[in-house]
Parts: C-alpha cells; structure tokens; sequence
C-alpha cells in the first residue's frame, strides 16, 4: 500500500506542475519503490537466517514487520523534523540511515542485534525518506497531482519485482552477509533522491512579506469524534494484521513444497508486475462519476477479494498454484493500495486529512508489529502454510465486514454525503483570506505593479 500527506507548500508560490518536477516525481517513485518493497524483499533470507541463528519462522518475521512498523509509526516525528529542517536536509540524513542499518546487519552475530540495525534503523531511514518526498511532490504539482501521485505510487510493485530476485541472486553468490552489504549500498540511493528535492522558490528569487497561513495543531485528536472515521480505523487496523502476512511467507511456502529457490523468489515478482497495473486501473475505475459516491464499498470489495483471495491461497498444492495465487492477489492488494487513502479523505474531508492519516498509520503500526510474527508463531506450531494463509484471510475478510456494515448502520449518509464534506471550504481558509485582504490594502503597489481588489484577485 502507498501513502499520502498532504502539505499545502509555501504560501504564494504556484506549483509548477513540471520543470523540474519531472525529477522531483523521479526521486520520489524510487523512495516509494524501496519504502515499501524492501520489507517484503527481504523475505529472500529468511531461510538462510534461521540456519544461521537456529532460529524459527516467528523470529525471522519480526524484521520485516519492524521496518514496516518504523515506516508507519513515525509519521508525526517525520512531520516535526520537516517542520525544523526542511525535507532535503531530513531525506539525506534518512538515505544515510537506511544505508548505515543494512550496512550494519552484515555484521550481525545474534537476531536481536538484525531488530536493530536492519528493522530499527533501516526503517527509521526509509520513513524519513517517504513522508518528506510525498511532501515535494505535493508541492511541485497541482493539476497534475493525481497523475504524479499514481506514477509514485508505482514505485512499490516496479521495485519488487526487481529486489526479489536480486535478493535472491545476491545470497546465492555472497550469503546472506554479502546481500546485506550490497542492498546497503543500493540505499545510498535514497540520498541521490534526496539531492533532487529542490526547494521552490519565488518568481525571480523575490521574496518580501506576504500573506502567512494560521498554524495548525501538528495532530487533530477531534477526528475521533467521527464515527466514520473510528470505523474506517478499526477496519483498517484489522485489516493490516493479515494483508502483508502472504507477500511475507509465500517464497519460503513455495521452497516447503520443493520449488527451486530462484523460481520461488520469482513469485514476487509475479505479485509486483500485476500490482503495477492494479493500481492505476482501480484509481482510473473509482474516478468515474458514477462509482466516486461508492468508494466505501469498493474498497469494502478490495479488502474482501484479497481476503477471499488468501483462503483460496490455502489450497495451492504446487508451484502454479501459488503463481496463480500471486496473480489473484496482486490484483486485490493494488486495489486496497489505490483506494485506502482516497476513502479516508471522502470520510474526514480535506482539512482533516493530514491529522487522521497520521493517526491511521499510528494504528495500523501496531498491527504491523503483531501480523507476520502471529503468522510465524502459528507456522511453528503447526509447520502447516495453509493454517498462517487462512489465518490472514479471516482478518482480511472481517475488515471489509467492519467497514461495509459500520458504514451502512452507523454512519447513515448517503453516497455523496463523504465527498460533500471533503470539499467543504475549511474554516482556516476563511481566516487565510482575511490576511490575504489585509496584506493587499496594505500593499497598494509594488515594482510597478498595480494592486487589485480581494474580489478581483480570487
């Protein structure tokens, strides 16, 4: 799943919607692609770290839902860092971060010590890496902020379906070790990236007072007092408990059943190349006018076919079926990645975006830190993949109860109600106007230009 912030950008300087925010849209697919699909690619060594360390499925999964937990958990310290620093300053310290984790787990002699460096600081890196991108991005595009935002977006699948055979491939050729070491140098990347974050600034390089918008509180705790939005929470908490258990285990499902290593890692690839084009098409589906007023339910639908989608999984007794699986499922993850965000901005409306985002994926942190290892404690006491495949389609599938049957019995709107209210004008904009008519009577003419009127301005 991809994630979204939103940040209105500096006060009086017009996004560009290209120029150099071609590159800008650039760094930001390949912060995305390794974000998201560096905790799901390491699965590749799981097999190779339990012989190492004598260690069971549990303890392995534990790194992959560290780095997730870090890169959903800490969006309000990326938000303050921002805040002080600026995005570039805070996206190079990531870059160096996320390198310096992997870096340093090649040199590991016990798991705990792998929870640290390749969970813990790696993922730090990666979050301080995506929100501040997602950030610039907002700012270098407006018209086009969809198109790029989905171009982004596709950065997740496009990376797996790379970094799980060459992770692969990396481990056959140096151990895991070596992997380690070279996928840390890989994330020196994020900082070339980091480099392209260009600050916009002013036509001409002016700069000079201007209208300044009110501050805002950096979380609004008031959107608990929505029940659509404590259902939508709920739903998408229980949800994330089985949605990334799969992608986690099916490599190491196909090598229990014989499959040769190169061929099982391939099956991520198979997910990743079908969610490229997944994603986009649900974002092109839930635009059109007709089916816009119905996110809700579609993404309801989303979260039940990759619910139905895993217990069908269960069956696979051989290679093509997983492939199949993969398949299947890759359609139904892009659907939720495409929708997720889109329904909480119908449910919250614009002005409480930012807040309950960050407020969702606080939640969704836990439920990353308790999914694959629950999955990987079922795995070693029954030694079944089918028992851990059923098990995430049972979450998966009551998710989509929760939001289907909260949001037709307890919220009582109508279709268009959500999307009403997301773009109902928020009251800081009324209050932003006012210093905005101020600073123009204020400023009746400047380097030759003459001043118009509020009216005539907006």
């Amino acid at each position: 799943m991809g994630g979204a912030v939103v940040d209105e950008g500096p006060t009086g300087i017009k996004a560009p919607d290209g120029g150099w925010g071609w590159a800008v849209l650039w760094g930001c697919f390949v912060i995305t692609g390794f974000s998201y699909a560096f905790p799901k690619a390491v699965s590749v060594f799981f097999k190779e770290l339990m012989r190492e360390f004598g260690i069971g499925y549990s303890d392995t999964a534990w790194v992959s839902s560290i780095l997730l937990a870090m890169l959903y958990g800490t969006g309000p310290l990326c938000s303050v860092c921002v805040n002080r620093f600026g995005c570039r300053p805070v996206m190079l310290a990531g870059g160096l971060l996320a390198s310096l984790g992997m870096v340093s787990a090649s040199f590991c002699g016990s798991i705990i010590q792998l929870y640290l460096t390749a969970g813990v600081v790696t993922g730090l890196g990666l979050a301080l890496n995506f929100q501040p991108s997602l950030i610039m991005l907002n700012r270098y595009f407006n018209k086009r902020r969809p198109m790029a935002n989905g171009l982004a977006a596709a950065g997740s699948p496009v990376f797996l379906c790379a970094l799980s055979p060459l992770g692969q491939l990396l481990q056959d050729h140096y151990g895991w070790r070596g992997g380690f070491l070279i996928l840390g140098g890989l994330l020196l990347n994020c900082c070339v990236c980091a480099a392209l974050m260009r600050p916009l600034e002013a036509p001409g390089g002016a700069q000079g007072p201007g209208p300044r918008r009110p501050a805002r509180r950096l979380l609004d705790l008031s959107v608990f007092r929505d029940r659509g939005f404590v259902i939508y929470a709920a739903a998408a908490s229980v949800m994330v408990l089985g949605l990334f258990v799969p992608p986690v285990f099916v490599v190491s499902y196909a090598k229990d059943l014989g499959v040769p290593d190169t061929r099982a890692a391939f099956l991520l690839t198979v997910l990743g190349f079908v969610d490229i084009f997944a994603r986009p098409a649900a974002g092109f589906i839930t635009g059109l006018q007709k089916v816009r007023p119905y996110s809700v339910y579609l993404f309801s639908f989303a979260m039940f076919f990759n619910g139905f989608t895993d217990l069908t999984g269960s069956t696979a007794s051989n290679y093509g079926g997983l492939a199949v699986f993969c398949i299947f499922f890759g359609i139904s993850y892009g659907m939720v990645g495409a929708l997720q965000f889109e329904v909480l901005m119908a449910i919250v409306g614009t002005q409480k975006f930012s807040s309950a985002i960050g407020l969702v994926l606080l939640l969704e942190a836990i439920a990353v830190l308790i999914g694959p290892p629950s999955g990987g404690k079922l795995l070693d006491a029954t030694h079944v993949y089918q028992y851990v495949f059923i098990l995430a389609g049972a979450e998966v599938l009551t998710s989509s109860l929760v939001l289907v049957l909260g949001n037709f019995f307890c919220i009582g709107k109508g279709p268009g109600a959500a999307q009403e209210e997301a773009h109902r004008p928020p009251e800081d904009l009324r209050v932003d106007s006012r210093e905005v008519e101020h600073f123009l009577k204020t400023e009746p003419e400047k380097n030759g230009e003459l001043a118009h009127t509020p009216e005539t301005s907006v």
